[in-house]
């Protein structure tokens, strides 16, 4: 049973995954080009992630993924006003044939200057419409300076993704 991570191409889906698998900073700038595969050890479980590019010709496979997963998540760029419509579409058809799939929404790129606040980020995506039965978390994230250690909200979020995969097994 695998994490999926989508969004669309350049919210931060790879550095996220580089920070919480490394627990270390290193942006990354070329796009992911199909998949990308990482593992994630904690004390108390190994988690599978599972990220899928977001540029549009890939959009296409992320539905194929979802029947095998235990979690979604979903990255945003805060501060990409323009595209945040085509980012809550995507997340709204991803799910809405799977009404328990736990999602977890990152709101990357805190950090930048003019980026959404949270609330911003959660009336822009209308996560309020996705269900009241399904687990849905949205957390603030940034991905700092290369090789500084992760933010406490990247630990955070750490931490809940892999709580929810413990009690999804």
């Amino acid at each position: 049973k695998q994490i999926l991570v989508l969004g669309l191409d350049g919210a931060g889906k790879t550095s996220i995954l580089h920070a919480l698998a490394t627990n270390h900073v290193k942006r990354s700038v070329a796009p992911t080009e199909g998949f990308n595969a990482i593992c994630v050890n904690t004390e108390e479980s190994q988690m599978e992630f599972l990220e899928i590019g977001g540029s549009e010709s890939l959009r296409s496979y992320w539905k194929m993924y979802l029947p095998k997963v235990l979690l979604l998540i979903y990255v945003v760029d805060s501060a990409d006003h323009a595209r945040l419509p085509v980012a809550k579409q995507l997340l709204h058809q991803v799910i809405q044939n799977n009404s328990t799939l736990p999602v977890v929404v990152l709101a990357n790129k805190q950090d930048l200057e003019g980026a959404y606040c949270i609330t911003d980020i959660h009336d822009a995506l209308a996560l309020s419409d996705l269900g009241d039965e399904r687990k849905m978390f949205l957390i603030g994230t940034h991905v700092a300076e290369d090789g500084s250690e992760i933010s406490s909200s990247m630990k955070d979020a750490k931490e809940l993704i892999a709580q929810l995969v413990l009690e999804a097994q």
